[in-house]
């Protein structure tokens, strides 16, 4: 791999990075491939040809994390391929180019937007509070962009930075994926965002207590969560309805959450909506499931007893679960 030189004497030279990089590459970039890069940008200062088993070495990484690096810092064109080696691109050059189409294109929306008090508050409010006063001009742009695409206002705008920076995770991806969550949520005004987050501590509450109840000593799967959300947001259950099924795992060896799934499904379907409505149900299932017992008793001939699907003969159980 060879690398460009500039003949200045090692003791009197020096390798500059611009602000650009830190505000847009470094805090978004694993730290092995950082160190590779700013190795590259001072190798290319020297006429000599750098071998990956060289850089490998002289970094203490290994071979693959060099390859994986070069082809970061090549995919995000800070790099280029060449027969003979790379070539170190200007990152200012770079950001300069993704700058100026846009800005040719949305002149007119950045003026009006210029011209919203609150909208030029919320994003000085982001830089200061989240970027020190120094975020990158890029950043306008996409921030401009995700109000026009998600319709949120200047809070929820100014909470999303928030949400984001207290993960740790302030890169673009997060908060795209962040953000599409919200608007997915029909999330637009902050009173929105509040009820979000209200649905969002009981849900949160709810999984806590289902796992006390069942004695779990790890996390739940993504899956079990999913089942969780559904009984809770789509059926709009609480724990006391979840309780009577949860309940019925007790008698049964191999616990599963398709079985309570099942039930609580049933339940629904049948358009039980409280604790009382599935007690009363149980109720009756019970004698019911009495006089069947009793006619069979009464019966000489054989008599097939009516089965239900996926439901172990429609909570056989029923009795256990009124007494609790």
């Amino acid at each position: 791999m060879k690398l460009e030189q500039n003949d200045i004497s090692m003791l009197f030279s020096v390798t500059q990075i611009p602000d650009l990089f830190f505000t847009e590459y470094l805090t978004q970039s694993n730290g092995d491939f950082i160190k590779v890069y700013l190795y590259i940008v001072f190798l290319s200062k020297h006429n000599k040809d750098v071998k990956l088993n060289d850089l490998s070495k002289h970094l203490a990484l290994p071979f693959k994390v060099i390859q994986d690096a070069l082809k970061y810092w090549e995919d995000l064109e800070l790099i280029i391929k060449k027969n003979t080696g790379y070539i170190v691109n200007n990152v200012q050059e770079i950001e300069l180019h993704k700058l100026y189409k846009p800005k040719l294109s949305a002149n007119i929306d950045l003026e009006q937007t210029a011209k919203n008090k609150y909208r030029a508050s919320a994003i000085e409010t982001i830089n200061n509070s989240f970027f020190q006063g120094i975020m990158s001009p890029s950043w306008y742009n996409d921030i401009d962009m995700w109000f026009k695409k998600y319709q949120f206002d200047e809070q929820v705008m100014i909470a999303l930075f928030r949400y984001c920076f207290e993960r740790s995770a302030l890169h673009r991806n997060y908060i795209q994926t962040v953000a599409e969550a919200w608007f997915n949520n029909n999330i637009r005004t902050f009173s929105d965002l509040d009820l979000y987050f209200q649905k969002q501590e009981c849900l949160n509450k709810l999984k806590k207590d289902i796992s006390k109840k069942l004695g779990f000593n790890r996390p739940f799967t993504q899956y079990e969560e999913a089942y969780i959300e559904k009984w809770s947001v789509d059926f709009g259950y609480s724990l006391d309805v979840i309780e009577i099924a949860l309940k019925k795992t007790t008698s049964k060896a191999n616990f599963s959450f398709d079985y309570i799934d099942k039930i609580i499904c049933d339940w629904n379907d049948r358009n039980l909506r409280s604790a009382d409505d599935v007690k009363q149900f149980l109720i009756e299932l019970k004698n019911k499931n009495k006089n069947i017992k009793s006619l069979e008793k009464k019966s000489y001939n054989n008599y097939e007893q009516r089965k239900y699907e996926n439901l172990d003969a429609l909570y056989s159980n029923a009795i256990q679960s009124t007494q609790n």
